[in-house]
């Protein structure tokens, strides 16, 4: 580390998949708004946080009512720290809707609209900010009425385009359906993003520091060309990954992570909780094959 001219730092708060609605509650009858603003309330006291990145799921009906609702909590967290925050599609949400709403998708600490907006990719919500010398880029992997992702050719090469001159302190490059994923899972792999080897191949050798992700509501971290991705839990429900193999078991108790850029083992990331009173409790049990949910009884059985 040259000691004489130490790297800008940040920290960034990411969560994802809010899953809010007009009502506030997730079609699994979580009262998704109350499990976002736990969790804003219980990290109020993590100090210089710089960027609020929200990756994802933003609304579970893909409603403007349910976009409006995490940006007036999430706006209200940032306002009063006065900093940006930046928001991205998931396959929950509807681009009409985001765009009437979040606009960009990259609104400053006051919130205004301070995204670039990706040119020639038909529509979908793809842009880019700066944050104190920080590139901060949005992907929008949706594909609509699909739980996998994608990213377009014409967002790779927007993407590239974007990168070609290094910023100051780096870039993030943020989306929802992570290219990582853990192999051993038999759901998870068709969940994700399909196309991560043309990611990667734009990545390589860019100025990118981390790819944040969210989408499968569990702590996971991996390697993309080199460059770190981590995937934040959920904010409405998370995965219990201690259920047996065959089955996906959701439960509530509101996760994110905090990500430190710049210091001497950049990136720095670690997991903050809520301190909710029904975490663990079980919300659903699903067979992954069908995603068909499982009933009470073969679910105690089972787990």
């Amino acid at each position: 580390m040259d000691i004489a001219n130490p790297p800008r730092r940040h920290r960034i708060l990411h969560l994802s998949d809010t899953h809010v609605t007009g009502s506030g509650f997730d079609e699994d009858g979580v009262d998704a708004a109350a499990a976002l603003d736990r969790l804003l309330h219980d990290v109020r006291h993590v100090t210089d946080i710089d960027l609020v990145v929200v990756s994802g799921d933003i609304a579970d009906d893909g409603s403007e009512a349910g976009c409006q609702a995490v940006l007036d909590r999430v706006g209200r967290f940032a306002a009063e720290r006065g900093i940006p925050h930046v928001y991205t599609t998931g396959n929950h949400d509807d681009r009409e809707a985001f765009a009437a709403v979040l606009g960009t998708g990259h609104r400053g600490a006051d919130g205004t609209d301070v995204g670039r907006l990706a040119a020639d990719v038909d529509g979908e919500r793809a842009a880019a900010s700066d944050v104190a010398g920080l590139r901060v880029i949005t992907l929008d992997s949706l594909i609509p009425g699909s739980v996998e992702g994608v990213i377009s050719d014409a967002q790779m090469a927007w993407l590239r385009a974007e990168l070609t001159e290094p910023t100051p302190a780096g870039s993030i490059v943020t989306f929802h359906h992570p290219p990582v994923f853990w192999d051993r899972s038999p759901w998870m792999p068709p969940f994700v993003l399909q196309n991560p080897e043309a990611l990667a191949a734009v990545l390589a050798g860019a100025d990118v520091r981390a790819v944040l992700c969210g989408h499968v509501h569990l702590q996971l971290s991996g390697l993309l060309a080199g460059v770190p991705v981590s995937v934040t839990p959920g904010i409405v429900t998370r995965i219990d990954m201690t259920a047996p193999p065959q089955l996906v078991r959701g439960v509530k108790g509101a996760g994110a992570s905090v990500v430190d850029l710049g210091g001497p083992f950049s990136p720095m990331i670690h997991t903050v909780h809520s301190r909710d009173p029904e975490a663990g409790e079980q919300v659903y049990v699903v067979d992954p094959l069908s995603w068909t949910v499982v009933t009470e009884e073969t679910a105690y059985d089972a787990v």
